[in-house]
């Protein structure tokens, strides 16, 4: 069966080169034409995990309380905030970013209505309400207004008033979410009872549907957020202005991952080119691995644009792995045919190109075989982008192998042998010095790799699970400090909210006597009569001015709600969560409250006043603090606050499940009375689940991976020899990461896979050509001289290539290229130290291929 197929090879690629070059660049045009269709997707529906009951439950709150997605604005001006010639432009800021399309509402300091500049009776307020721009306002008093509102303060103004927000609420796409809601329900349907065949056409025609017009919505938002971007650079000339909010995020780390494929793309292939020039000194081993390697990833990335296949900020780096794996197996190729030249230089051609790719066919399927059980393991995330992932790899890697045995062999076979390709096995080479080195100190290796072991256990322990997205941009961009100064001076970045439902209204009428507030006060302290009579303060009328207000207005039931036991939940909630150090703004009906109070020297509402408040409050204010956190017809109320993600202490997992107890034993709610949501929850929960799926299912992993040992060697021992480096070099690179404080998150995940994908081709590599050399002579430390510097090179070129090209990628200015830069590199580090100290030193110790020939000794 084998020799049949490789007939068929030698009849179609080497003896019909030409030919196979011509269908092969007819795949590459195709591929070419379809990755125009390639696109890059960060949206939030990608980021999350598919049948997240807490996704599910966001999207119905979101629809509840009818929240916007918003970006903000950071001002921090030259002059002080209220000079007529700065507030003039603010304005002009304002009205230029109100007209960009996609924008619904601009809310800045202008905007937001003034109770006490001057204070403003209840009865007057939808007559009577002010605002910055109002020609009677007292700017003196409008500045404490904003400085100790509960409302503005650390939300609309920092507290030393010193920066403002603008507020830019996007406009609702309803074709969008009519679209999303369908395939989800279809969704739904499918992991609850199953589909049937018409349904299950309808969710591939509403996923395609969906899926087609949210790379149209990415591309109206991307285009939305330039806009912005150049409305700002118009308007720097009297203030900093940094963009900040969830969308812009979102697009930026899409905008950073696509300008570093392109821009250190580019520098990879440049230092590759220098590497290969500097290691082969030929230009046909530099253009040939380029060609391959090019050719790979045309594929691939026509094949996604042809199939609508987004990449992630996941997913994305498949790239470079690609890159690194068909470098791989095309720098063994070009090893092994000098090699061939060097010890049988009369053959033809053909025939050393026959016997080259004949001979590494074997390694170099079991390896790739070996690596997509690697990438499998991405499959069992229950997350969309990491699943995809895992396919794409595993595609990708099939597309690597074919493109390395179909494009270099067709090519080289055209190419003249020139003994300038010949490789000296007998000259010098670190490889060679590495062997013998192994010989030497044997026992340093292995207590080397026990200390290595050992440090690798410990920082493994240190792995800590988080996902900050403030650290993921340089601390030199503009996206890093904007996001430190919205953290800092204007509430936090990070979105968490509390929806809890309210104790029963029948409580209420029994404990209206009782101490609701926690502070001595019972419901008779302030009595409605008092506050009605009492005029001094400005905010309430006379009692023929509340019947007033209370007669023939709207919502009528609803006002019954609004009472001092339901505020007082609210109140304690608020309270708790407004006291965590982590938390920067937080706002709730208890906001509205606060503010109210400050009209009555501190003195909580009683029920008529409440009502009164929700009656008389004018709509466009209602909408700003009321509409937002309550919710009459489900009992309900909501807690939102942003997390100060820039806090080095803030612990994402820990702090949402210490609120979950808290809430229950400190503030006394029923567990199942209250939930937490946003997008905090959710991208928790996908890093929690990566977590589990990647490090806790890394043995069975391995498992896997030492099943294909045993069947390729048919040898337990050898299986184990095998396996050792392997487990070492992945979870190195995870120790090293708890070990230098490196969390694990959406974008470091994954270099556990990638680790072992590195690490199962070198030892594949090495025990397939010593099982073959030991044949020669049956001596094991003669075998591994000359698998070291044979076999041994090609690793050891394979390793450097790569290790100095992925170095350029440390100069980027997004923290995760970064980091898969260094660890891709010291993951291939780590890698070819295994396979050429620890993996020989046990080939040598457990002596798996038998005993020696009589005729030789241990020397």
């Amino acid at each position: 069966m084998i020799k049949k197929i490789q007939q068929i090879y030698d009849a179609i690629v080497l003896d019909r080169p030409v030919f196979t070059l011509l269908v092969l660049l007819t795949v590459a045009i195709i591929s070419g034409w379809q990755a125009q269709h390639f696109e890059l997707d960060a949206s939030a529906d990608s980021l999350t995990l598919e049948q997240d009951s807490d996704l599910e439950y966001f999207r119905t709150i979101s629809g509840r309380y009818a929240t916007q997605e918003a970006l903000f604005v950071a001002y921090k001006p030259q002059r002080d905030l209220l000079e007529k010639s700065q507030m003039a432009h603010i304005a002009t800021l304002r009205d230029a970013l109100a007209n960009i399309t996609g924008i619904d509402q601009v809310t800045s300091l202008l905007d937001v209505p003034l109770l006490r500049s001057p204070p403003v009776a209840l009865t007057e307020l939808a007559d009577n309400l002010r605002t910055l721009e109002s020609a009677d306002v007292d700017l003196v008093a409008a500045r404490e207004e904003l400085i100790n509102s509960p409302i503005y303060r650390n939300l609309l103004v920092s507290p030393d008033f010193s920066t403002t927000a603008l507020q830019l609420d996007l406009a609702v796409d309803t074709r969008y979410h009519h679209l999303l809601e369908a395939r989800n329900q279809l969704r739904v349907t499918r992991d609850t009872v199953g589909l049937s065949p018409s349904q299950q056409f309808e969710l591939t025609e509403a996923t395609e549907l969906f899926r087609a017009y949210n790379s149209d919505f990415n591309l109206r938002r991307h285009q939305l957020i330039q806009q912005v971007r150049d409305v700002l650079a118009n308007h720097n000339d009297q203030a900093e202005l940094f963009l900040g909010g969830v969308p812009m995020i979102a697009d930026d780390m899409i905008t950073y991952v696509g300008n570093d494929i392109v821009t250190f793309g580019a520098g990879v292939a440049i230092f590759i080119i220098i590497s290969l020039a500097v290691l082969f000194r030929r230009i046909r081993f530099v253009i040939l691995p380029l060609m391959t390697c090019g050719f790979t990833v045309l594929v691939m990335v026509g094949l996604l644009g042809f199939l609508r296949w987004p990449a992630t900020v996941i997913s994305s780096n498949f790239v470079s792995l690609l890159l690194i794996l068909t470098m791989s197996m095309t720098l063994h190729l070009i090893v092994r045919y000098r090699q061939t030249l060097a010890g049988q230089p009369t053959l033809s051609q053909r025939d050393l190109v026959r016997e080259a790719v004949h001979t590494l066919a074997r390694p170099c399927l079991f390896a790739t075989l070996t690596t997509i059980v690697a990438f499998i393991s991405l499959l069992v995330s229950g997350i969309r982008p990491v699943i995809d992932f895992g396919w794409m790899m595993t595609i990708g890697l099939v597309i690597a192998y074919s493109s390395t045995f179909l494009v270099f062999p067709a090519t080289l076979v055209l190419l003249p042998a020139s003994q300038a390709d010949i490789d000296p096995l007998s000259g010098p080479s670190f490889s060679a010095q590495l062997g013998e080195f192994t010989e030497r100190h044997g026992g340093s290796i292995l207590v080397t790799s026990l200390l290595l072991a050992v440090f690798t256990i410990s920082g493994i322990s240190q792995l800590a699970v988080e996902n900050s997205f403030i650290n993921y941009f340089s601390d030199k961009t503009e996206i890093h400090q904007g996001m430190l100064l919205i953290d800092q001076k204007l509430g936090g970045t990070t979105p968490l909210d509390v929806v809890f439902k309210l104790n029963d209204a029948s409580a209420e009428q029994d404990s209206s006597e009782d101490d609701l507030w926690g502070d001595g006060t019972d419901s008779g302290t302030s009595s409605d009569d008092d506050l009605w009579e009492d005029e001094d303060d400005g905010f309430w009328e006379d009692e023929s001015g509340v019947s007033e207000a209370l007669v023939g207005t709207s919502n009528s039931d609803d006002r019954h709600w609004f009472t001092r036991d339901r505020m007082a939940q609210i109140r304690a909630v608020h309270d708790y969560l407004d006291d965590l150090p982590e938390t920067g703004k937080v706002m709730s009906m208890r906001s509205m409250m606060e503010l109210a109070e400050q009209f009555t020297d501190g003195e909580p509402l009683g029920d008529l006043e409440l009502a009164l408040l929700y009656t008389r409050i004018p709509a466009e204010f209602r909408s700003l603090v009321i509409d937002p956190y309550i919710s009459v017809e489900n009992n309900e109320a909501r807690i939102s606050m942003r997390l100060v993600d820039s806090d080095p202490n803030l612990k994402r997992n820990e702090l949402i499940e210490r609120i979950r107890t808290d809430l229950v034993e400190k503030v006394g709610l029923q567990p199942d009375q209250f939930q937490l949501t946003n997008m905090m929850v959710l991208y928790n929960n996908m890093l929690q689940s990566l977590f589990q799926s990647q490090i806790l299912t890394l043995g069975a992993v391995f498992i896997g991976i030492m099943a294909m040992f045993l069947w390729l060697f048919r040898s337990i021992t050898l299986a184990i020899i095998a396996i050792i480096p392997n487990l070492l070099s992945a979870c190195f690179v995870l120790g090293v990461m708890g070990w230098a404080g490196i969390p694990l998150d959406m974008m470091t995940i994954t270099i556990a896979a990638i680790a072992i994908g590195i690490a199962v081709d070198n030892t594949i590599h090495y025990i397939e050509r010593f099982t073959s050399e030991f044949r020669v002579d049956q001596h094991y430390i003669d075998t591994m001289k000359r698998c070291h510097n044979s076999i041994g090179k090609s690793m050891f070129y394979t390793s450097l290539t790569i290790i100095v090209g992925f170095s350029i990628l440390v100069l980027s200015n997004f923290i995760p290229t970064i980091y898969f830069g260094v660890l891709t590199s010291l993951a291939m580090l780590i890698a070819i130290l295994g396979a050429l100290l620890l993996l020989p030193r046990l080939i040598l110790l457990t002596r798996p291929f038998g005993p020696e020939a009589a005729a030789k000794t241990d020397g």
